[in-house]
């Protein structure tokens, strides 16, 4: 099972031997199983599963999250924006690539590269292409960079929820 950045995006299937395009759409700002819906700044649960030859999301409040399924394509957790705030602005694209290029060469910061390559998936600059394992079991994402013509294979390194905060911070404040 995979963590997969919660956006509208096409992701390429790595199950089965043909490869497959899924289209992944937003949250319907709703919970699939009590139908309420989720108020600004709530935290709720998104789960991919496949059906037949489409991936169906589910979001889930997070008091109604009964955890991802066996066969779950891919799940994350996020929390509902506030429609009315104020939209808050990344720097250019090719700012966040050269940053991303420089945290390649920082020991101990392999979990802020990481989170920054699936924002910047979800930014449509890296196409997410598979993931896969070293030989010495090491989870690895991946992914391309059409402007560069570049493929990446980027260690998972997944931070745990009190890390994955600090690292959104911190690139808020340098990125941002």
């Amino acid at each position: 099972m995979a963590y997969l950045p919660p956006s509208h995006s096409r992701f390429v299937s790595p199950h089965g031997s043909s490869a497959m395009d899924y289209d992944v759409q937003h949250s319907p700002r709703r919970c699939s199983k009590t139908d309420r819906e989720f108020a600004p700044g709530e935290t709720y649960y998104s789960v991919l599963v496949e059906d037949g030859v489409e991936l169906k999301r589910l979001d889930y409040a997070a008091e109604a999250w009964p955890g991802p399924p066996e066969d779950a394509f891919g799940w994350w957790k996020s929390q509902m924006p506030d429609r009315t705030a104020a939209k808050k602005h990344w720097a250019p694209n090719d700012v966040m690539l050269d940053f991303w290029d420089r945290l390649a060469d920082q020991p101990g910061r392999e979990d802020m590269r990481y989170v920054l390559t699936l924002l910047l998936v979800r930014r449509r600059v890296f196409r997410w292409e598979e993931e896969k394992r070293t030989e010495a079991g090491q989870e690895t994402l991946v992914v391309h960079c059409p402007r560069r013509d570049a493929t990446y294979e980027v260690p998972a390194v997944l931070p745990d929820d009190a890390r994955a905060n600090q690292i959104q911070e911190e690139l808020a404040e340098l990125l941002r």
